[in-house]
């Protein structure tokens, strides 16, 4: 009796559970879709039917976003992107692991410096930063760009990278050493092959970051050639007077390089969470 009672009330629970997930997807997906489906249709469509299908499916729309503009945008992001994601992997995975391998004078004492960073919000150093460039000559320049966002994205990476190399047993370091690795081979050869979790998570976070920015790229970049995507759009807007179903097409496009990134790497982003975390 008692075990048919809580039999039935397991699956109460888990019924009321699935109801809630599977609310809050449709709560989720529902804009994703109406941002698809309206892509699809012409501007008279969209003003007097915005709920509505397409009577016809309007692929071209993403073409001529492509062609008007977006497609330097887009590879302007990816640009920036790719190289913000390499240099703060870089430097993020060599600082992690001398701060959690390496014992030295003050190491604790650049650590909390490095968390210190955390705290300070990115566009507090928006007029220094604004001056800064100008006055080393890199305003307006894609470098001029990606060093504040590296510098920005470093304290983050360095803590997430640095707890992850504190969860791999010293054991396999010692004997590498006794194999006649030195710490630079052993760093290469094999501690970043065993943290593509923590190494995914990082590039992952970073990347979302830096594809979505908009406050540097507006204030740091003053050529529309230059132009990423955040930026690009606000100005695609006024270039097409608001031509919406073209306008929602180039956000479906911007859109899809990091759900694609997101999906390749899910299983290496959840892993990374969640291993090393234990340590600190």
């Amino acid at each position: 009796m008692y075990q048919a009672h809580k039999k039935k009330g397991y699956k109460i629970q888990r019924l009321l559970v699935l109801s809630l997930f599977s609310f809050l997807t449709i709560l989720i997906f529902l804009p994703l879709i109406w941002i698809v489906v309206s892509s699809l249709k012409t501007n008279i469509e969209f003003l007097t039917d915005p709920l509505g299908w397409p009577s016809e499916l309007m692929f071209e729309n993403y073409l001529h976003a492509w062609n008007r503009g977006f497609s330097t945008y887009f590879f302007n992001s990816i640009l920036v992107n790719v190289i913000t994601v390499i240099l703060t992997l870089i430097l993020a995975s060599l600082c992690a692991y001398g701060l959690a391998r390496f014992k030295f004078r003050g190491r604790d004492t650049i650590f909390y410096a490095i968390l210190a960073g955390l705290l300070i919000s990115p566009h507090v150093a928006v007029i220094p930063l604004y001056r800064l460039l100008i006055s080393i000559g890199l305003y307006d320049t894609y470098i001029g760009l990606i060093l504040p966002y590296v510098g920005f994205r470093l304290p983050f990476a360095i803590f997430l990278i640095r707890s992850y190399f504190l969860s791999i047993p010293v054991e396999i370091e010692e004997s590498a050493y006794i194999d006649g690795c030195n710490s630079l081979t052993l760093f290469i050869r094999i501690i970043m092959p065993i943290s593509k979790p923590i190494i995914a998570t990082a590039a992952l976070l970073t990347s979302r970051f830096v594809w979505n920015e908009f406050v540097f790229a507006l204030i740091f970049i003053e050529s529309s050639s230059k132009y990423t995507i955040p930026v690009g759009l606000t100005h695609f807007q006024d270039t097409l007077t608001a031509s919406y179903g073209i306008m929602l097409a180039a956000i479906v496009i911007a859109a899809i390089p990091m759900v694609l990134l997101f999906l390749a790497m899910q299983k290496h982003f959840i892993a990374g969470l969640t291993a090393g975390s234990v340590k600190g």
